[in-house]
């Protein structure tokens, strides 16, 4: 059977398996065993127990469930209120107004969540109703929240991005400071395209000042406070060289405890909460990762990467047409399958062939990621469309359309990424140099 038909009949079965319902792992690990199956390996049971442990067994990984842990405290924290109300007294006179809450509120999140649901699920339970009760157009404002919330990917600490180090060999720290540029080019164009939206459609927008306009801008201002020193805290720590991602994952669980607790809201039993949701959150992941490591290892043995790094060779594509392929293989991916399953289950096939076409690993895990945030706003499986969809009651496909102009503007920036390769590259080179 040749390489094509078995990858044939493997995609056949995840698509069946996912639309069943079956968790995205067990559909994995099924691809995994129907490939060894196929090619009579009848070692795949060992061959699953020993990669399935030295896929979890690395150190690298530590950092996952503490920032996870950290986002979940901050998530039943007042702290993410206080964000609201801090920002809409700076952003009123602007246009777009406090559409702009939004996007600044899920960058801010985004620094101390890593997670784009947990991010998109923190900022829309206190923007949307605020909005909405204050005469705001609610689909520009559910779209511009499932945009915005996808910064939860980019912006560092980042989850994919310590993922994609571990899977890549790459350093997470140079991947954190690789991912600044890019995350505030995207707040940007975010923030720009709304207020060009504002500007040409007038009435989204309350003309009458928000009940928060005439707030005291320093004390709005010392509400913020909390959360900017816990983002400088942590990421300082790793830029400096001060701490490592482990370590400043620690220093940030702990930060979101004593912040917490000062502001009030936590207490046995939210920690209990926080601590058991980080617990199930990392559980998933963590199978996903081992799921998608033994699928990776049968592909290996069936040929597929080689077969597959051979027929893109033969196309002699250039390197503008491979990362235009790549794009619309990991957007089709992202149809089907969650970010992570989709950074674990092509990179061990893709990275090989891109580093011998002379793409940058760094570069790479910076676009993969903002690929795979467009994933997260594209149906069927599109995190943050359900998330979205919880939080408001409409229609999957219709919070899809009005999240359409945010996915262009990511498809945009992965378009000055590939002009401007040092968007990504250089803060990681200079503070290499510098230190």
């Amino acid at each position: 059977m040749g390489h094509m038909e078995i990858a044939a009949i493997l995609l056949t079965i995840l698509f069946i398996s996912l639309a069943m319902g079956l968790w995205v792992s067990l559909a994995l690990l099924l691809m995994a065993v129907s490939g060894y199956w196929l090619i009579d390996n009848s070692q795949w049971g060992n061959i699953t127990a020993t990669i399935s442990w030295g896929s979890i067994a690395d150190w690298k990984l530590a950092p996952l469930p503490m920032f996870i842990w950290m986002g979940e405290i901050l998530f039943r924290s007042g702290l993410s209120k206080n964000l609201f109300d801090g920002l809409s007294v700076w952003l009123n006179r602007i246009p777009g107004k406090l559409f702009h809450v939004n996007t600044l509120s899920c960058g801010i999140f985004a620094a101390v969540s890593g997670s784009s649901a947990a991010t998109v699920a923190t900022v829309g339970n206190i923007t949307l109703p605020q909005l909405k009760r204050l005469g705001y157009r609610e689909s520009f404002a559910i779209g511009g929240l499932g945009g915005s919330g996808t910064l939860g990917l980019l912006i560092p600490p980042s989850i994919m991005m310590i993922i994609y180090g571990v899977a890549a060999e790459v350093s997470v720290s140079r991947l954190f400071m690789a991912g600044v540029l890019p995350g505030i080019l995207l707040i940007v164009l975010f923030m720009g395209y709304t207020a060009v939206y504002c500007w040409l459609n007038p009435e989204a927008v309350p003309q009458e000042a928000s009940e928060n306009a005439q707030d005291n801008k320093v004390k709005a201002t010392l509400k913020l406070l909390p959360v900017v020193l816990l983002i400088i805290a942590v990421l300082g720590s790793i830029y400096t060289g001060l701490a490592s991602p482990i370590e400043a994952s620690g220093l940030g669980v702990l930060g979101a405890l004593v912040l917490t607790r000062i502001e009030g809201s936590l207490d046995f039993a939210t920690f209990c909460e926080g601590l058991m949701a980080a617990v199930r959150t990392t559980a998933m992941l963590l199978f996903i990762i081992v799921t998608a490591s033994v699928l990776t290892n049968a592909m290996g043995f069936i040929g597929l990467p080689r077969a597959l790094a051979n027929v893109v060779a033969d196309m002699d594509l250039s390197l503008g047409m491979l990362i235009v392929m790549l794009t619309l293989l990991f957007i089709v991916l992202g149809c089907f399958l969650d970010g992570i399953s989709v950074i674990l289950l092509t990179t061990a096939t893709i990275l090989p062939m891109v580093q011998a076409a002379g793409i940058d690993p760094l570069w790479f895990g910076i676009y993969l990621v903002l690929v795979v945030e467009m994933s997260q706003i594209t149906p069927p499986v599109g995190f943050n469309l359900f998330v979205l969809q919880s939080l408001t009651g409409r229609d999957l496909l219709q919070i899809a359309r009005y999240t359409l102009p945010f996915f262009l503007l990511m498809m945009l920036a992965i378009v000055l990424l590939w002009f401007f390769p040092e968007i990504a590259t250089w803060l990681p080179t200079t503070m290499t140099e510098a230190q």
